[in-house]
């Protein structure tokens, strides 16, 4: 099954100057091998040069943008891009390219991709993974998957990681749904997709930090746990 003639990649942007430049150069290497991808740039309320930078890479390269004036939250703009994608296949991944595309290609060759109704997550902690991380970031990452599986009862491992495949078949009427759009966004989908019986598949991926990140582990940790009591609440309605 070969889905990379029928792919949708979403990047979420905000405030992505510093960063923008270095993944220009690498969609142009992909796009000259890949040229019928469809890539979504979701700009949330931007207030740096982003806008201008990605349309001018436009003009060289044919992509999709969505733009809004006011920042709501990586959640919103993953679901603008996914309502907006026109592809059978959606993935959402970061600017930073912490994971590449390339990861995907080798879901792909080693058949990892097995059907429709499943989503498919990047994990940085199965045995397989090679990550590049602080200790620290591996700390949060350890209590977050604690509290999940005891409190919420979600049983992932990584619900963090920014690499995300989804099939449009479910992902388009389940991120109608979305509740949160801030940090625990990630949290909110692994629970609509449990509430739908959609199959969370994880997968190995090569994982390196980058500078420049606007999560603040300790605060933004704190904040995500907040969010989680928030999201089982809400979902008991």
């Amino acid at each position: 099954m070969n889905i990379l003639k029928s792919i949708s990649y979403i990047f979420p942007v905000y405030n992505e100057e510093k960063r923008l430049p270095k993944l220009f150069r690498y969609l142009d290497n992909f796009l000259k091998k890949n040229k019928k991808q469809e890539i979504i740039f979701v700009l949330d309320g931007c207030s740096d040069n982003s806008e201008k930078l990605i349309t001018e890479f436009s003009k060289k390269q044919k992509i999709k943008i969505i733009k809004y004036h006011k920042n709501m939250g990586k959640g919103f703009a993953v679901k603008q891009g996914i309502l907006k994608s026109t592809n059978e296949w959606i993935l959402v991944l970061d600017i930073d390219l912490s994971v590449k595309i390339s990861e995907l290609i080798s879901w792909i060759k080693k058949k990892y991709i097995y059907k429709k109704n499943v989503a498919y997550f990047a994990s940085r902690n199965l045995e397989e993974s090679r990550v590049n991380a602080t200790f620290t970031r591996r700390l949060c990452g350890k209590i977050l998957r604690t509290f999940l599986k005891f409190y919420a009862q979600i049983n992932i491992s990584d619900t963090q990681c920014g690499f995300k495949l989804f099939h449009k078949k479910y992902i388009k009427r389940i991120i109608n749904k979305l509740l949160i759009y801030r940090y625990a966004f990630d949290i909110d989908i692994c629970c609509l997709l449990q509430k739908n019986k959609i199959e969370i598949k994880e997968l190995p991926v090569k994982w390196n930090h980058r500078e420049g990140s606007k999560v603040n582990i300790i605060i933004d940790g704190i904040k995500i746990l907040l969010d989680v009591i928030k999201i089982k609440n809400l979902h008991k309605k």
